[in-house]
């Protein structure tokens, strides 16, 4: 007997097309604290100079959505009960913003909270998630800070930034609408560690030590930037892989090569005197120039990375173009 074709879905199909079509698949300008938590500090790193391109399906890319949407009833509900909550912020009427001073990272909190009934005159922070019923049991079980140190680590920054002492987690589980709450203590020490670890990653030139050395390593297998971590593919060129850009002040970038400040809009399109950053090259340095690097390739074969030989007419201006 002929095996059956598998049942199609193309209405469920074109949705995710859907998605995947309308998705932004751009870089985040800043270093966010959702991710400061990661224990890797080369994969920040990583994520900070847009190593990788975050590129999603439709099925995904509608999860997120649904996290998003799920923020409205989280205010909706602690409205109900009497507390007051502003989720954006009144001087401007957008999310809240934070940025430490380098301007670099940071990130926005979802809300802020008064007259919640275990602290009613105090100001929390607050962070809404949806939560799979495995991962909810597990945070119902050991608390945020064990079960979800990224969350914890983003709240922390969150305090630290905002200059509250406070913050309200609370959680649904997507499979029984169940709610868990916990109010979160700001701790100072780590704060400042936080504050701290994101300058040293804002800072470096280079990306930081691996976690593992080893591919198969399980924080390796399940990182967004194993392919070019572990020297299998190099990055997009754009300006942020380059060696000649540096973040400054005001969570600004400086391009040394042209000697001008370079715009997000500038960052994403690169320029032709484009270097990569040596250690985005999967091979051993061997010379160099003022516009270019040569590298032996595993194979014993020679690449040159940098401009033609001949000179470069309008290069300043590809930074300026309309």
């Amino acid at each position: 007997m002929a095996e059956l074709p598998a049942p199609t879905s193309p209405t469920v199909d074109a949705i995710y097309a859907a998605y995947e079509a309308a998705a932004d698949h751009g870089y985040r300008e800043h270093l966010g604290a959702s991710l400061i938590g990661t224990e890797c500090e080369r994969a920040i790193w990583y994520s900070f100079r847009w190593a990788t391109r975050a590129r999603h399906s439709g099925r995904l890319l509608r999860l997120f959505e649904t996290g998003n949407l799920a923020e409205a009833r989280f205010v909706a509900d602690l409205r109900r009960v009497g507390v007051t909550v502003l989720e954006v912020d009144p001087a401007t009427g957008r999310q809240w913003k934070l940025r430490d001073a380098s301007g670099h990272f940071g990130g926005s909190m979802d809300a802020v909270a008064l007259g919640l009934l275990e602290a009613p005159k105090t100001w929390h922070v607050c962070e809404f998630k949806t939560h799979s019923a495995k991962s909810f049991a597990k945070l119902k079980a050991e608390g945020v800070a064990v079960s979800k140190p990224l969350h914890w680590a983003q709240m922390q920054a969150y305090m630290q930034l905002a200059g509250l002492d406070r913050a309200f987690y609370l959680a649904v589980c997507k499979d029984t609408d169940e709610l868990y709450q916990e109010r979160i203590h700001h701790d100072a020490e780590a704060g400042l560690r936080i504050l701290a670890k994101a300058q040293r990653i804002v800072d470096a030139p280079r990306p930081p030590t691996r976690i593992s050395a080893d591919p198969a390593w399980w924080q390796c297998r399940f990182c967004d930037h194993h392919a070019i971590c572990h020297g299998e593919a190099t990055p997009e060129r754009h300006c942020r892989s380059c060696l000649h850009a540096t973040p400054v002040t005001d969570g600004a970038w400086h391009c040394a090569r042209h000697g001008v400040p370079i715009s997000r809009r500038e960052q994403e399109a690169g320029c032709a005197a484009h270097l990569f950053i040596p250690d985005f090259v999967p091979a051993e340095q061997i010379d160099a120039g003022e516009d270019w690097v040569s590298y032996r390739l595993p194979d014993g074969s020679e690449w040159r990375d940098g401009i033609p030989t001949n000179p470069i007419s309008q290069t300043q201006e590809m930074f300026h173009a309309a």
